[in-house]
């Protein structure tokens, strides 16, 4: 099924599982937190597609979405960290949050680079990793990882300032 080994089948479906979790819990909570089970659903979702990722060679050797992996899982270890110790003081909170967000971008960008490489069949839309297309639709990604993790800091300061009962800025 368009190229896909068993393993990747697997590892596609994992992905999914996590991605739409975590859409969910943004659209609804505004950011990823491990407290909850939505969020530990995204976290264990998000490790097992690293952990599979890491056994998909379809491209020849370790390569960058192996590098990717590893780099997320590193996000991941730095989110929970953040919580269970006192290495970032009072910023634990933003750091848990963008460091999710961080991960998510991590989804999005083997995504789009494998959907669009493979889709549409006979045609897609990508002819390889290094497409001029797929770079700028990356730098995309990325400059709406920054907008949104802009936003979810202001919004997370506000709700601090609110259960402190401090003013918020204007």
């Amino acid at each position: 099924m368009l190229g896909l080994t068993s393993l990747g089948i697997i590892h596609t479906a994992i992905a999914l599982v996590a991605v739409v979790t975590a859409l969910i819990i943004l659209a609804r909570e505004h950011r990823i937190r491990y407290a909850t089970n939505a969020g530990k659903l995204y976290v264990h979702a998000t490790v097992l597609t690293s952990l599979t990722s890491l056994g998909i060679f379809q491209h020849g050797g370790f390569g960058k979405p192996h590098a990717l992996a590893l780099i997320t899982l590193a996000t991941l270890a730095i989110a929970r960290a953040a919580i269970q110790t006192t290495w970032f003081g009072r910023r634990s909170a933003y750091v848990e949050m963008v460091a999710y967000s961080a991960t998510l971008l991590f989804h999005f960008i083997p995504a789009l680079t494998e959907t669009g490489t493979r889709l549409p069949v006979g045609a897609p839309f990508f002819a390889n990793a290094e497409d001029p297309l797929l770079k700028m639709l990356t730098g995309a990604l990325v400059l709406v990882f920054l907008v949104g993790v802009t936003l979810q800091v202001v919004w997370l300061g506000r709700q601090r300032a609110e259960d402190t009962g401090a003013a918020t800025p204007a």
